[in-house]
């Protein structure tokens, strides 16, 4: 039977009494002198005609409907998706960090260990940090010396510590030397072999993603030409903390790894959950290799490269 205007008004009234006015179906029949059977009925009317729609939202940036989708593409342990413009990298990297310090303070309990490695987006997430339980934080790779980056690993951790009151483990040491020997060396540095000998504890790592390209890895943007075309045609596909992997996420071997001053792939592996801060549509292979080794198992990234990630895993 066709609904009428008036049959429309009273519909919408008793919708609003219960959706927004949070008034009981009782309430709502003596009201407006209606059996509750009928109060019932008028509302089931409302959300099969699309007067009423309800959706599951989130009050902030957050894209939950495209963070579950991610999440089950990929099977992560957790994924969150900022509903953000796709704008220069550093206000990307900015509102990331903000997502992914609200992230690390809902996982990170009393009984954690926590690691870090320095990312320009780990550091935006220790900018952004308000509140941590008191856990040990530990360095977890070297500093990265580059012009224009002022960030370094050890002010990473010190920052973030500070934030928690827990301990903080940290080191003087790049993240890459010259030759093998002296990153041996470097690596039985009492303050170096310390913080290295708690990474078989962390139980939350967060962790920066590059991809083996120009200005999408600051490892790369490091290394020489020569060397960064050799591990491009060794299948170097990403670096994850200074790890090197291949499409499939698998290690792949270089003499740059032997001189890196960091966490290793089977150590980055065995942490329980290593949550990965990602942007920027160039990184879609590098976050899919990162997740297949099993290097990381928890994302933070935005809905442009989020959609990219899911057309990518329903392609393969």
């Amino acid at each position: 039977m066709p609904r009428g205007p008036a049959q429309l008004v009273l519909t919408a009234s008793v919708a609003r009494r219960y959706y927004l006015d949070g008034r009981s179906k009782v309430e709502i029949a003596e009201e407006f002198a209606l059996s509750r059977f009928k109060v019932a009925r008028l509302l089931e009317d409302a959300r099969s005609s699309g007067l009423v729609r309800i959706e599951i939202g989130h009050p902030g940036t957050v894209d939950v409907e495209l963070s579950g989708r991610l999440m089950r593409a990929l099977g992560l342990r957790h994924c969150v998706v900022t509903d953000t413009p796709d704008e220069h990298p550093a206000a990307l990297r900015e509102h990331l960090g903000a997502a992914a310090a609200d992230l690390l303070t809902e996982l990170v309990g009393e009984d954690d260990v926590l690691g870090l490695s320095w990312a320009r987006s780990v550091s935006a997430m220790a900018t952004a940090l308000r509140e941590l339980a008191p856990v040990p934080v530990v360095q977890l790779t070297g500093a990265l010396a580059r012009p224009g980056v002022d960030d370094s690993s050890i002010e990473l951790v010190r920052e973030v510590a500070r934030v928690s009151g827990g301990p903080a483990y940290f080191f003087y040491a790049p993240m890459a030397v010259p030759d093998a020997a002296t990153a041996r060396a470097l690596r039985g540095q009492p303050e170096v072999a310390r913080a290295f000998s708690l990474i078989s504890s962390v139980t939350v790592a967060v962790a920066g993603v590059g991809a083996w390209e120009p200005e999408q890895s600051t490892l790369y943007d490091a290394t020489g030409e020569a060397e960064r075309a050799a591990l491009a045609r060794a299948g170097v596909c990403a670096d994850v903390s200074g790890v090197l992997v291949d499409a499939a996420g698998t290690a792949v071997p270089a003499a740059l790894t032997d001189r890196m001053i960091g966490i290793t792939h089977a150590q980055m592996s065995a942490v329980p959950e290593v949550i990965g801060i990602v942007y920027g549509l160039r990184k879609v292979q590098a976050a899919l290799a990162a997740v297949r080794g099993g290097l990381v198992d928890s994302l933070v990234t935005h809905s442009t490269l989020a959609t990219a990630l899911i057309a990518a895993a329903d392609a393969s």
